[in-house]
C-alpha cells in the first residue's frame, strides 16, 4: 500500500513523485520501458530559465549551451531574434535518468518493466493498479494514482478523463539524429513553409561534435497528404547530404490546450497526459515538470491533512500560471499555421526591417499577429507586452 502510485518515469512524472516524496508521501513509480530515458523521443532542446526553476542544472545533462537561433522562411530570409536567455540542448538518456535518481533520493521507489494494465475500482474511486511486471500479473494499492503515462494516457481515460487529442492539435512529428553535420554547436535553426513542414516546423538542433536533432512537426491534418518522414528526409538529402543517421523517431505531440480535468476523485494527469505540451512550440519537458512539481507538492499536502479535495490547488495553480498562456499560444498557433509562403517571407522581410533591439521574439510574434490584429490585443494582455 502506497500514498501515490505514478505511472510513468519521464521528467513529469519523476518530478511528480519526488516532490511528493520530499512532502512525506510514500511513493511508487512504474515505467513501462526497461530503461528510464529510452527510447529518446525528444528534440530535447529547453530554456535555461524553465528548467533553473525546478532543478539544478547537472553539466552532464548539456549537451549543447544555445545562444542563438535562426528562423528560416520559405523564401530563405534568415531572421535570428534576441534570445533573452539562452538554451540547452539535452542528453535525455542522462537527463531521465537523473530526475528519476532524484525521486528515489527523496524517497520514492521506482520499478522498471511493469506495464500498467487497468485501476482497481473501489467505491468512490479507484483503489490502485494492475500491472504485468516480469511476466507475472500483479497488484499495488495507493491513495492516489498520477498518470503520467504520455500521450495516450490510458491511465486518464480508465479514470473517466476525455484525453482525445483532435488531429487538428495532434503534430505528427519525426526526427534524425544525425552525424557528419556542418552546424554550429549554440544556434538552433527553425524553417518554416508548406514545402518544408507545412502547418508547423522543421528544427536542426546541435548537440555537439558534428551531431545534432533533425525533426519536423507537421499537422495531422497536413499529414494526411504527405508523412513526416518524407520531409525530413527530404530536408536531409538536401542540408545534409553526408551525414550519417544514428537514430530515426517518429511520434504524436498534443499541441492543444489543457485537458478540462487534471484531477478527477484521486486521479491526478501531469505532462503530456494532461496535454501540458507549449502548443505552439510543441515542447513539453520544462511545462511537464513545471505541472509536475505543482501536482506533487498538492498531492503531498492532501495527504498530510488527510483532505483529497485539496487535490483541486493543482489545476488552479496550474492555470493561473500556465494553462490561460498555453490558450493564447494555442490561439496564435492555429492562428499562425494557416499562414500562406508568401505571409510568412512578408513577416521574415518586416522583422528584418525593425531595430537590432526590436528583433526579439516577442517582436516576432507582434509582426507576425499584425495578419490577426485581435490576437495581438490578447497577447499583450497575457503576457504584459509593452
Amino acid at each position: 500500500m502506497y500514498d501515490v502510485i505514478v505511472v510513468g518515469a519521464g521528467p513529469a512524472g519523476s518530478t511528480c513523485a519526488r516532490y511528493a516524496a520530499m512532502g512525506g508521501a510514500s511513493v511508487l513509480v512504474l515505467e513501462k520501458d526497461r530503461d528510464v530515458g529510452m527510447p529518446v523521443r525528444c528534440g530535447e532542446a529547453v530554456s535555461n530559465r524553465s528548467l533553473e526553476k525546478i532543478v539544478d542544472v547537472d553539466p552532464r545533462w548539456i549537451a549543447a549551451t544555445i545562444k542563438r537561433f535562426r528562423l528560416i522562411s520559405p523564401a530563405g530570409h534568415v531572421v535570428e531574434p534576441d534570445l533573452g536567455g539562452y538554451g540547452y540542448v539535452l542528453e535525455r538518456r542522462i537527463f531521465d535518468y537523473d530526475l528519476a535518481r532524484l525521486a528515489v533520493e527523496a524517497g520514492a521507489e521506482i520499478h522498471t518493466k511493469s506495464y500498467v494494465d487497468g485501476l482497481l475500482p473501489e467505491e468512490h474511486g479507484w483503489a490502485g493498479v494492475t500491472l504485468s511486471w516480469k511476466g507475472e500479473r500483479r497488484e499495488v494499492r495507493g491513495r492516489i494514482i498520477v498518470g503520467a503515462d504520455g500521450v495516450e494516457s490510458r491511465v486518464g481515460r480508465w479514470a473517466g478523463i476525455d484525453t482525445t487529442t483532435h488531429i487538428r492539435d495532434m503534430e505528427t512529428c519525426a526526427q534524425m539524429t544525425l552525424s557528419n553535420v556542418d552546424l554550429a554547436d549554440d544556434v538552433c535553426e527553425f524553417y518554416f513553409g508548406n514545402d518544408t513542414a507545412p502547418m508547423g516546423y522543421l528544427w536542426v538542433f546541435p548537440k555537439g561534435n558534428g551531431v545534432a536533432n533533425v525533426g519536423v512537426g507537421i499537422s495531422g491534418m497536413a499529414s494526411k497528404k504527405k508523412a513526416a518522414i518524407r520531409y525530413l528526409q527530404e530536408f536531409v538529402d538536401r542540408r545534409f547530404p553526408g551525414a550519417g543517421v544514428l537514430t530515426t523517431v517518429a511520434g504524436g505531440v498534443p499541441c492543444a490546450v489543457t485537458v478540462d480535468s487534471l484531477v478527477k476523485g484521486n486521479v491526478v494527469l501531469v505532462g503530456d497526459a494532461a496535454h501540458q505540451v507549449n502548443p505552439m512550440s510543441g515542447g513539453g519537458i520544462t511545462s511537464g515538470m513545471i505541472g509536475g512539481k505543482m501536482a506533487g507538492e498538492s498531492i503531498a499536502k492532501a495527504l498530510r491533512a488527510n483532505d483529497l479535495s485539496l487535490l483541486e490547488e493543482y489545476p488552479r495553480q496550474w492555470e493561473k500560471e500556465i494553462g490561460a498562456k498555453h490558450r493564447t499560444y494555442h490561439r496564435m498557433k492555429s492562428a499562425v499555421y494557416k499562414f500562406p509562403d508568401e505571409t510568412l517571407d512578408d513577416i521574415a522581410v518586416s522583422v528584418l526591417k525593425l531595430k537590432p533591439e526590436k528583433r526579439t521574439i516577442w517582436g516576432v510574434f507582434k509582426t507576425a499577429l499584425r495578419h490577426q490584429p485581435s490576437l495581438v490585443w490578447e497577447m499583450v494582455k497575457t503576457f504584459g507586452l509593452g
